[in-house]
This record gives structure tokens, C-alpha cells and sequence, in this order.
């Protein structure tokens, strides 16, 4: 992109920097925030990069509703499964925040199971309970600071309290005391707002920006991540706060699949993200929040590109498989096809294989009915069997496939 932030005209054209600022300040295709980012009005620039941008953006999601139209619903359900265990082990890994693909699958497994499990403490659950209903479409409400600091409780406040517990939000609503933020070396490079009235006053505007129908609603996702990070309502779990409600908004707006895997695309360029706060943070960029705008558009779609690549490659596979049970397992029953194809959807698309309860809802059949039609597979090495707690997982086993299409 061709767009220059302010802050390196200023040192590379210094006659140039007034101007430019000016221009961009006064354009017709800029936007105004009631917002204050070191003692400037903050705004952005619908330039030209920007629309193309939001274009491709829009372009590329209808490509991905159309992938997942052809991916059976039993593939979809666990490839969503399995990316939102990622966004999740990923969102807290980028905070420093261990947590294992294996403590979030059981924490989505608890909530799956919810009635049986009334009152069980389980860690991150949080989180994985607002991911879980980010992908049943529940609405989360975004109006108020009170409406923050609730979310805020359910998603993390466990969590970082369990860490430290000096870090308990000790405001009205938000924290009370001054808050930085340290770079890896230990050096400070942002200061939260400070005191909490300047948080409340901020957050308030913010959501307001939020909700302004007047301005495309992925312009104003991106733009409000910014401004909460900026705020920095709490002192810890910032980051983890700020990434749901971009991977919540993000889903009200573009395919959910897309939503589920944001965090991945931000850690993988980890450093341009940041890059971007930091522009944007920086006094002599003069509240310039487009090159923070790009930086998102840029990571969205990069995303986009990688969740399609990945759907392409798994539809191409599912293909494959499809076409080589009938030449090798000739199913005499509907049952017994729905079975193997079911088993080769788990291999390809799921996290660990299908429960044994999966398989009895979804196939509708008795246990021991089950257990003999597993059994068989098992015996011809077709069957790949885990267990996690007290539940067995299945998939077929995909080498074995490949080996005999090969003879």
C-alpha cells in the first residue's frame, strides 16, 4: 500500500508533513472521531487502498459461503470446532497465556455437556463459553462501559485474577490506577488512559463510533480494536478482550469460519500488528488512525486467503476419500456408507476424531449396533481410536486408504 504515515513524512519531508496532515484532515473522504489520541482529533481516510480493500474483502467471503455450502454439515461443524479451539489457544498464547488445545477442548466439551456438569470449575472456560456462543450466533451486547466490564467478567476475569490477583479491576466499572503497557524487554511503550473518568468518558465514545450506522461497519470493527487496546480499560487481558469482540463483530459481518481464525493470521504477523498500534499511538502521527485501518483490512483478508486455501485443500480431499469407499468397503447399507464417510470427515476436518456419542446421535443407531460396525474397521486397521477423559474419539485411518488405492 502507498498510504505514508505521518509520522515519516515529518522526518523525511518536514515542509511537506503541515501539509499533508492538513490535507488529509479536511478531505472529503475523511472521517471524524470524537475521539482524542494524544491531545488530537483522531480520524481516517477512506482512501482509495481502503475501499479496495473492503471490495476484495467482500468479494473473497462470498467465496468462502460458497466453499462451505459444498463441505457436508458434519465436516463444517467440526472444522468450525477445531478452528475455535485454535482462535482460542492462540488469543491467550498472544498475552503470554498458556492454554492447551486439550484444556480448551475439554472446557468445550464441559459446555456441550452442559446440564451434567452444573457447577464443574473448569479453567478457561470463560472464554470458551463466549467463543462457543460467538458460533450459535447469540448476540453480545456492545452498548454500554457496564456491558464491557461484563463481558469482560465472563471472558477472562478468572483467568487473570487467578494470575494476579492485584490485577482485579478495582474502578466503578474498569481499573482505578495508572496502567502500562511493557514491550518484551521491559520498556513501557503505551500508557492506558488514566483516571478512570477519562476510561469511562473514552469508552463511551467509542462504543458510540461503534455503533454508527453512517460508516461501513467493518472500518468502524477495525477502527473501535484500536481504540480499546488504546484505552486499556483494565490491567490485564486487554489483548484478549479487545480480540473477541473483533472476532464477535467480525462474525455479525463476514462468514463465522473467518471470525475463528483472525487470531491466527494476527500471531503469524505479529509484529505488523503491533507496528500498527504503534504508529497510530505515536504523538507525531497526529491521531491518523488509516495506516491502523490497512493494517486490519490487509490481516482480514490475508485471512481470508488462508481459510479458503485451507477449505479448497479439504474439500479436494474429502473428494478422494468419498470416491474410494465404495471400491474398497462396497457398503451394502446406507448406514454403513454414512458411517465411513462420517469417519473420513472426522480425519480431515475435526481436532481429535467424532465422540462416540456424535456418532450415536448423528448416525441414530444403538451402542452395540455401534460398537460391532467399529469393531469390524478396527480389526482391518481402517480405524483410528483416542480417548480424552472418559470419552473415546474415532477417525478413519486416511494411510491406510491411500495405501490400498495405490494397489
Amino acid at each position: 500500500m502507498s498510504y505514508m504515515d505521518l509520522k515519516k513524512i515529518y522526518y523525511s519531508d518536514k515542509d511537506n508533513y503541515q501539509q499533508t496532515y492538513n490535507m488529509r484532515y479536511t478531505s472529503d473522504s475523511t472521517i471524524h472521531l470524537d475521539f482524542t489520541i494524544s491531545g488530537n482529533s483522531a480520524f481516517f481516510q477512506q482512501n482509495t487502498d481502503v475501499v479496495l480493500l473492503l471490495s476484495e474483502i467482500l468479494h473473497l467471503d462470498k467465496k468462502i459461503a460458497l466453499l462451505c455450502e459444498q463441505l457436508p454439515g458434519k465436516a463444517l461443524s467440526q472444522y468450525a470446532r477445531k478452528c475455535l479451539i485454535d482462535e482460542i489457544v492462540i488469543t491467550n498464547n498472544i498475552e503470554g497465556v498458556h492454554s492447551s488445545r486439550k484444556e480448551i477442548g475439554e472446557a468445550l466439551s464441559i459446555l456441550e455437556e452442559q446440564s451434567q456438569h452444573k457447577g464443574k470449575k473448569v479453567k478457561f472456560i470463560g472464554i470458551v463459553n463466549k467463543y462457543y456462543k460467538l458460533t450459535e450466533n447469540e448476540k453480545v451486547s456492545l452498548g454500554t462501559c457496564q456491558d464491557i466490564r461484563d463481558l469482560y467478567n465472563e471472558l477472562v476475569l478468572p483467568e487473570v485474577v487467578g494470575e494476579n490477583k492485584e490485577n482485579y479491576p478495582d474502578g466503578q466499572i474498569f481499573r482505578k490506577e495508572l496502567a502500562e503497557v511493557f514491550s518484551p524487554s521491559g520498556k513501557s511503550i503505551h500508557k492506558g488512559l488514566y483516571p478512570e473518568a477519562k476510561i469511562i468518558t473514552a469508552m463511551e465514545q467509542a462504543l458510540k463510533f461503534l455503533d454508527d450506522d453512517s460508516i461501513p461497519p467493518l472500518f468502524r470493527i477495525c477502527i473501535f480494536h484500536y481504540l480499546i487496546e488504546y484505552i486499556h480499560p483494565f490491567y490485564d487481558g486487554n489483548g484478549r478482550l479487545g480480540r473477541f469482540i473483533l472476532s464477535y463483530c467480525i462474525s455479525k459481518q463476514l462468514e463465522h469460519l473467518l471470525a475463528l481464525r483472525i487470531s491466527s493470521t494476527i500471531k503469524e504477523n505479529i509484529n505488523q500488528y503491533y507496528k500498527a498500534f504503534a504508529i497510530c499511538n505515536e504523538p507525531k502521527n497526529l491521531a491518523d488512525l488509516t495506516p491502523f485501518l490497512i493494517t486490519m483490512l490487509q490481516l482480514i483478508h490475508k485471512t481470508e486467503e488462508e481459510l479458503i486455501h485451507s477449505l479448497e485443500s479439504g474439500l479436494q480431499r474429502w473428494n478422494k476419500y468419498e470416491s474410494l469407499i465404495k471400491p474398497i468397503f462396497n457398503p451394502t447399507k446406507e448406514l454403513d456408507y454414512t458411517l465411513y464417510s462420517v469417519l473420513i470427515q472426522a480425519a480431515l476436518f475435526s481436532e481429535q476424531g467424532i465422540p462416540t456419542k456424535g456418532l450415536l446421535s448423528f448416525l441414530h443407531i444403538s451402542r452395540t449396533t455401534l460398537k460391532m460396525k467399529l469393531s469390524y474397521l478396527d480389526r482391518n486397521h481402517f480405524l483410528i481410536e483416542s480417548k480424552h477423559g472418559n470419552e473415546k474419539f474415532y477417525q478413519m485411518n486416511l494411510a491406510v486408504l491411500d495405501s490400498l488405492a495405490q494397489e
